[in-house]
């Protein structure tokens, strides 16, 4: 795999600082039940990084210090640590706010058959990948039958009250374009996503988040393979603009890894360009005692363009919506 580390980090992205913390983006682990062209964290079945219990114990003593409103589950598939239920319970007991980034074919595997229900019981938001509405194009870019599996969990979630008006159960979609190009206009797609699946499967949802690709890890490599990093990183460049970097998730958002690092964002998570403060060279979530992050500095390179690119791009979706 080609590294793209040395591709970006020589970068005129403008300089940006933190504001108010309101968010934690927990990565539970790189174990997934799928391998994605375009995932960046490069998860798949055989990897075997995951959140250890005494993290979490970690991470929940770091929630009961601070005023952190929001818990983000990310993996890999987080449902798949085996710690993921008490974390979750945890964390709603203590009145947070969680978000399950799903990939939706999870909650048909081996185990995890409660899954669902289990989201619903705790009101946790879920936000699932389904990159097209077209089958093929789901199949191509995340496996063969991946499509069909994710709208039979969509429509376990719907059966649930996922989705639907008045239930408090949010489903947010996510689509990603199939190669180096930008997401289209977000609300635009969404009204596509929305009346197809309704029309053809009979699938409900609240809202579609369209984010750009990021040139690291497996996506980062396949376009230097084929020849097409250079191009990409052009076009994002082209298409910045400075007003989104006033909302692009890293000034209200922590990232931790599943050994309990900190980070900027995910996406720097995965380039192991840590959270730095005070010139200390790696905070870790226990670390954080007393450390005022309000106004320091957010490590960039190039790969922050495609958070900036256009309508912009976060875990949020478009930042100009």
């Amino acid at each position: 795999m080609h590294a793209t580390l040395p591709l970006l980090i020589s970068s005129d992205f403008p300089a940006i600082r933190r504001a108010r913390l309101e968010t934690l983006q927990v990565n539970l682990g790189y174990k997934c039940n799928q391998t994605c062209l375009h995932c960046h964290v490069n998860a798949g079945p055989k990897r075997t990084e995951i959140m250890d219990r005494k993290t979490i114990e970690q991470l929940l003593a770091f929630i009961d210090a601070s005023a952190v409103k929001t818990l983000d589950l990310t993996g890999g598939a987080p449902e798949l640590n085996p710690h993921f239920r008490d974390f979750v319970s945890a964390a709603r007991r203590r009145g947070m706010d969680v978000i399950d980034r799903c990939n939706l074919t999870v909650l048909l595997e081996p185990g995890q058959q409660e899954t669902a229900r289990f989201l619903a019981d705790n009101k946790v938001k879920v936000v699932a990948s389904l990159p097209c509405y077209l089958k093929n194009n789901v199949d191509r870019q995340r496996g063969s039958g991946t499509f069909d599996l994710s709208l039979k969990a969509l429509r376990l979630l719907n059966t649930l009250g996922y989705g639907q008006a008045g239930s408090g159960l949010d489903l947010e979609l996510v689509f990603n374009p199939q190669g180096a190009s930008l997401p289209p206009e977000q609300q635009a797609l969404e009204q596509d996503y929305r009346q197809h699946l309704a029309e053809h499967y009979g699938i409900v949802f609240n809202r579609l988040l369209t984010l750009a690709n990021m040139p690291i890890k497996r996506f980062g490599s396949t376009l230097v393979s084929r020849g097409e990093f250079t191009s990409y990183m052009k076009l994002l460049k082209s298409a910045h603009l400075d007003n989104n970097t006033t909302a692009v998730m890293c000034r209200s958002l922590i990232s931790v890894d599943w050994q309990g690092y900190l980070y900027d964002c995910d996406f720097n998570q995965m380039l192991e360009m840590p959270l730095q403060v005070d010139h200390r060279p790696k905070l870790h979530i226990t670390d954080l005692s007393g450390v005022e992050l309000n106004n320091q500095p957010i490590k960039v390179a190039d790969h922050c363009y495609a958070c900036t690119a256009g309508q912009g791009s976060s875990c949020g979706g478009a930042l100009d919506t």
